[in-house]
This record gives C-alpha cells, sequence and structure tokens, in this order.
C-alpha cells in the first residue's frame, strides 16, 4: 500500500501536465475533424505530412525542457537557486537559437521538405501550404512547451497545464472561424494549429518576467559547458518525443511502398491522432513526475523516488489497458468524427487499428522508465529505451516482416516494438536490482 503523500504527489505533478498535453494534442485531432469533414480525404493526407515535423518541433523543445528541468530540480534540491537561474536562461538562449534556425532553414527547403516527410504529387500544394504555417510559426510552438516546462519545475504545474490548454482551445475556436465563415479552407486550419502556441506563450511569460517563483530571465552568455549537459540530459526525451514523429514518417513511406495510397495515408492520420492521444496520457505523466524523481534524486530521498515509481508503473499499465478495451469497442464511432460520409475509410480505419494498438499498454511502461531513468541521472538506460521503442524495433520490423509475411503486418509491428522495449526495460531493471 502506498502512503498519502506518494499518491498525493503523483496527483499534484502528473495529472496537471497530462491535461495540459491533451489538450495540446486535441488541437491538432481538431484540425483533422475539420479537414476532413470540410475538404475531404485528401486534404487530410495533405495535412498528415505536417505531424511529423511538428512532433519533431515539440521533440526538441521537450529535450531542452527535460534537460534543463532535470538540473534545475536537482540544482533547487541542494539549495543551488543561482545555479537554477543561470540553467533556466541558457535553455531560453537554447530555444530561441532553435527557433530562428528552424524558420531560415524551413522556408528555405520547404519543398523539399514536404517531400521528405511523404507528400504525393497529388496531395504537394497543399501539404507545403500546410507547412509553411508551422514553419514560420515554430518558435512559439517550441517556446510554449519549454516555459511550460520550466513552470512546472519552478512549482507551479497548474499554470502549465492552463497555458496548454488555453492555447488549445483557441486553436479550436479559430479552426471553425478560418475554415468555416471565412472559408480559408486547409490554409485556415495551418493558420489555427500556428496560432494556438502564441496564447500560451502569452500566458506563460509573466510568471518568469514578474519573478513570480524561483525562475526569472537575466542576462547570460551562453557557454559551450553549460549547454551541453542540457542537451545530454534531454536527449532521452527527445528521442521519446520524437518517436511519434520518426513512427509517423516510417509508415507513411510503407503505406506508400506497400500500395495503401491515400487511404492508408488518411487512415493513418486519423489512426495517428489516437495514438498521439494515447502517447500524451503517457508522456503527460511521465514529465510531469520528472521534477519529483530529480528532487527526491537531489535530496537522496532514493526510497520514496523506488515507491512513487511502482505507484506510477501501476497506474500506467492499467491506463493502457482501459484504452485498448476502448478501442476494441468504441473506435469506429471516434473514427467517424474525421469523415462521416466516407464509410470505406471508416471500416479501413477501425480494421487496422485493432493490430496496431495491441501492444500499447506496453508504451506506458516504456515511457515511465524513460522518465524515471532520465529524471534521475541515468542517461544511458533511458536512452537505450527510447532508442529502442523508436529508432530501432519499429524501423527494423517494417522493414524486415512485409518481406516474409506481406504488407498486412506493417499494422502490427508499432506494438511489437514496444513490446520488445519493454523487454529491454524490464531486463535493465532486474540487472540494476
Amino acid at each position: 500500500m502506498y502512503d498519502r503523500k506518494t499518491r498525493a504527489l503523483f496527483a499534484k505533478y502528473a495529472i496537471p501536465q497530462m491535461i495540459g498535453l491533451l489538450f495540446n494534442s486535441i488541437y491538432l485531432i481538431v484540425d483533422g475533424i475539420f479537414i476532413g469533414n470540410r475538404l475531404g480525404r485528401d486534404a487530410m493526407a495533405a495535412a498528415a505530412v505536417s505531424v511529423p515535423f511538428i512532433e519533431i518541433l515539440i521533440a526538441l523543445s521537450m529535450a531542452v525542457a527535460s534537460g534543463a528541468g532535470i538540473m534545475i530540480s536537482s540544482q533547487l534540491g541542494q539549495k543551488e537557486n543561482e545555479k537554477a537561474v543561470q540553467t533556466f536562461n541558457t535553455a531560453i538562449l537554447c530555444s530561441a537559437g532553435i527557433g530562428i534556425s528552424v524558420i531560415v532553414l524551413g522556408n528555405m527547403f520547404l519543398h523539399p521538405l514536404a517531400e521528405l516527410l511523404g507528400s504525393t504529387p497529388q496531395t504537394h500544394d497543399k501539404a507545403t501550404d500546410y507547412l509553411w504555417y508551422i514553419v514560420t510559426f515554430s518558435p512559439f510552438l517550441l517556446f510554449s512547451f519549454l516555459l511550460g516546462g520550466l513552470a512546472r519545475n519552478d512549482g507551479c504545474p497548474k499554470l502549465a497545464m492552463f497555458a496548454l490548454a488555453f492555447g488549445s482551445v483557441s486553436n479550436m475556436v479559430l479552426d471553425y472561424v478560418f475554415m468555416y465563415p471565412l472559408n480559408m479552407g486547409i490554409t485556415g486550419a495551418a493558420l489555427a494549429t500556428a496560432v494556438g502556441p502564441v496564447f500560451s506563450v502569452s500566458i506563460l511569460l509573466p510568471h518568469f518576467l514578474l519573478k513570480r517563483g524561483g525562475l526569472y530571465f537575466t542576462k547570460l552568455k551562453i557557454r559551450p559547458h553549460n549547454v551541453r549537459p542540457i542537451f545530454m540530459l534531454g536527449f532521452p526525451s527527445f528521442i521519446m518525443e520524437f518517436s511519434i514523429g520518426i513512427i509517423t514518417f516510417v509508415y507513411n513511406f510503407a503505406i506508400v511502398k506497400y500500395g495503401y495510397g491515400e487511404i492508408g495515408l488518411a487512415a493513418y492520420l486519423a489512426i495517428g491522432y489516437l495514438m498521439l492521444i494515447i502517447l500524451t496520457i503517457f508522456l503527460g505523466m511521465a514529465e510531469g513526475l520528472q521534477p519529483v524523481f530529480s528532487y527526491f534524486a537531489g535530496t537522496g530521498e532514493y526510497n520514496r523516488n523506488r515507491d512513487m515509481r511502482r505507484f506510477a508503473a501501476k497506474i500506467f499499465l492499467g491506463t493502457g489497458v482501459l484504452c485498448y478495451l476502448f478501442i476494441l469497442f468504441f473506435s469506429s464511432y471516434f473514427f467517424s468524427v474525421f469523415n462521416p460520409g466516407d464509410t470505406e475509410l471508416i471500416a479501413f480505419i477501425t480494421d487496422k487499428s485493432i493490430p496496431y494498438f495491441c501492444g500499447f499498454f506496453l508504451a506506458g511502461y516504456n515511457i515511465l522508465m524513460i522518465s524515471y531513468w532520465q529524471s534521475t541521472q541515468r542517461t544511458k538506460k533511458a536512452l537505450l529505451i527510447s532508442l529502442s521503442r523508436s529508432l530501432i524495433f519499429p524501423p527494423l520490423l517494417i522493414f524486415i516482416l512485409p518481406i516474409i509475411c506481406g504488407g498486412e503486418v506493417i499494422w502490427l509491428c508499432h506494438s511489437t516494438g514496444e513490446g520488445l522495449a519493454a523487454c529491454v526495460a524490464l531486463v535493465l531493471l532486474f540487472r540494476n536490482k
């Protein structure tokens, strides 16, 4: 039986971050609903091209936020407040540099980027229209996640939740305004997605500008020895977030290769939205627990860290099982909201989602262990699990299994990869004991 403090800390940190990230994922899904209902299957396929890129941007932001957050929580646990402020400002400057680079390079290579991400001749023009807004407004997306993560490490998880949620709700409202009364087409959907993070940043900035917590803006020169540990500690988070983008990219390629065409891309967009919701629930809870794990590591309270990990593992596994039961019995209702009139597409998506998600209850456990090992600065273990469930097992399975079993097996590869990664995590945990 776990004590009341463990359950209270889980509720205080894990739940708000999960809710905030869930709202943030919902605004991508609302785009899909509006695009599918208003513009049809080809526009859905065009929007699907930008999803991996958005996930890459989120991954970059979360890498900086997690790396800096681990350092800040540990420094606060050791009463090194000035070092925490320096780490905060270093993270801000790093994200600013990333944002400027994305705008410049993204606009220079917009068309090749769209082709690399999976646009077809039929969808290329719409895909580049959508992608331009994402590239141009990318700094706001980066800073919405960075400032939210740092506010959480500064003891304000509810502020981070509210900022992300408000940005998401504003996107939903703008989706309707831009696509229906203003009739802006796919451009309106892209603009709504791009503007949402602007509201999140506007809500979070006053906390740091007005020095409402322990972290605030100061003049600082970037030095390599200050930047390196942020990215080293945050790299597993980058891979964990980036895995959604990597897997989406690999699946888009495989879907085209094995002849599923536009219906396959449109179907995977809807499957990807459901995947995004499920993984966001796990990622949100795991990221919310990062300050707790890091603070206990900084203060040397190892037993409390162990108890929190064990309690969280039960919550994550139970949540995963409930999500799959929903998919088995109710997923067709979820998929029908994207394009209600296309019964062929809805039947196709529902059929492919059952094998696709069968191992996702283990994804939550993998994500928890990555967060735990990363937050306690056992970066190699966290990185190994991150790589196993993204760059190693799923691409290998997608490349090898269709040669042996046929193209249909691609829909099973993601879950199989999560299962293999969970086995690696259990081996590492057993060896650690």
